[in-house]
């Protein structure tokens, strides 16, 4: 099902991802070099993030899925390379190779 608020989460999903990664790597650097973009790469997490939550919420509303289904794209959002399988699911849904799960 094609639906332009699964495409926009579809496409913040794994930048944010990337962004959560680096910011752990730049977690690391702070503490064992002089290196410290901290808190660049917090600032890009954290907009990407916000973007996310408020597109999961809004693909949640315009595909109407059932709790197990939000929950689980949120919590993907919070884990490292998790927006990369949220990202793969919902590519799957707007082909339409995944019936979307709706309550």
């Amino acid at each position: 099902m094609n639906s332009s608020a699964v495409h926009r989460l579809r496409l913040v999903s794994a930048p944010e991802g990337i962004s959560f990664i680096l910011l752990l790597i730049c977690s690391v650097l702070k503490r064992t070099t002089s290196f410290d973009a901290v808190p660049v790469m917090g600032m890009v997490h954290g907009i990407l993030f916000i973007l996310y939550v408020v597109f999961w919420i809004q693909a949640w509303q315009a595909q109407k899925w059932d709790a197990k289904r939000g929950v689980l794209l949120f919590v993907l959002s919070v884990l490292p390379f998790g927006g990369f399988f949220a990202e793969r699911t919902l590519a799957q849904e707007e082909r339409g190779e995944l019936k979307p799960a709706t309550a």
